[in-house]
């Protein structure tokens, strides 16, 4: 159903983004124009590195090349219409746009979250179970995995995408963001229905609990085994192989927890856009250099790419 519009030059949302003044706007649209360019650059620079050293087609970089692919489809979900907001004098955006950007912004979210939760679990087989990790982390076990994670993450979200779509929106339909996300486009819903709000705020938050906790598990038993392993160097050895995914982890989850775990009361536009910003557009860009630092085959595969 269409949302209602009670004046007829509107069609469609307005977000307000950083209503700062043109200057500013400028040189964000140029700061952010760069943060965008290095994603790419970065995450497509892993992707390439794995392609073509023969020594990283194993399941854990199949894995984590994947991952490269998908932060650049997340951080591309919002930051070309970011960018465009910078320099449009109404920052309107369409209906039917702002619902395609929710859906597609929280699908490659909640799919980021099952590659690494699968990451995870990559982690425990080769540490907890290294004499069955081949036999049981084989091609074609990775690529079923890979295509599972792509197809569970947009499934989720079909439910609360056809749910808000649905919903008539009222008043001056200002979005003070700079992306369709869930406690703005609620806020404008004209009659509130706690019991839908309650189910949809559910349905958004379930699988990152569940599959937060499924990471906690998995890393609470590598750390119960390398424990036991009677060298240093191994035990070394055992935290590196985990430390780049953990630093991911932490990044994603933290900044996703202060934001979605805070009541909503406690929340200021602002503090709500800086968190947004920093899992959806900064956690990208810090992912390649976390992973070419704290791996050393990675770090050795991207010199090689790069020609350094």
């Amino acid at each position: 159903m269409q949302p209602s519009n009670n004046s007829s030059t509107i069609t469609g949302f307005i977000l307000l983004g950083f209503p700062y003044p043109r200057k500013w706007q400028v040189l964000l649209f140029v700061l952010f124009s760069a943060v965008y360019l290095l994603t790419l650059m970065g995450n497509g620079s892993i992707i390439c590195a794995v392609h073509w050293d023969r020594r990283l087609h194993t399941p854990m970089y199949i894995l984590l090349a994947n991952f490269s692919f998908l932060e650049i489809w997340y951080v591309t979900s919002t930051v070309p219409n970011m960018l465009a907001n910078f320099l449009s004098d109404t920052k309107v955006i369409s209906f039917s746009g702002c619902f395609l950007q929710f859906y597609f912004f929280f699908s490659f979210g909640s799919t980021e979250s099952i590659f690494l939760a699968i990451m995870a679990f990559d982690r425990y087989l080769a540490i907890c179970r290294p004499l069955h990790y081949p036999t049981v982390m084989t091609s074609r076990i990775c690529t079923h995995l890979v295509v599972s994670c792509w197809v569970l993450g947009f499934l989720w979200y079909l439910i609360p995408i056809v749910i808000i779509s649905q919903m008539s929106f009222c008043g001056s339909r200002i979005i003070d963001h700079f992306l369709c996300d869930t406690g703005p486009l609620l806020a404008l819903i004209c009659k509130k229905a706690p019991v839908i709000e309650l189910a949809f705020s559910t349905l958004i938050l379930l699988p990152l609990i569940i599959l937060f906790l499924f990471i906690m598990g998995s890393y609470a038993l590598v750390l119960r085994a390398v424990l036991k392993v009677p060298s240093a160097a191994g035990r070394r050895k055992a935290f590196s192989t985990c430390g780049a995914h953990l630093s991911v982890v932490s990044l994603f989850y933290g900044s996703v927890m202060v934001m979605y775990g805070i009541p909503k009361t406690e929340h200021e536009a602002e503090m709500q856009k800086t968190v947004t910003l920093f899992y959806s557009v900064v956690t990208p860009l810090l992912n390649p250099v976390i992973y070419s630092l704290r791996n050393k085959d990675m770090k050795k595969a991207l010199q090689k790419f790069l020609g350094i």
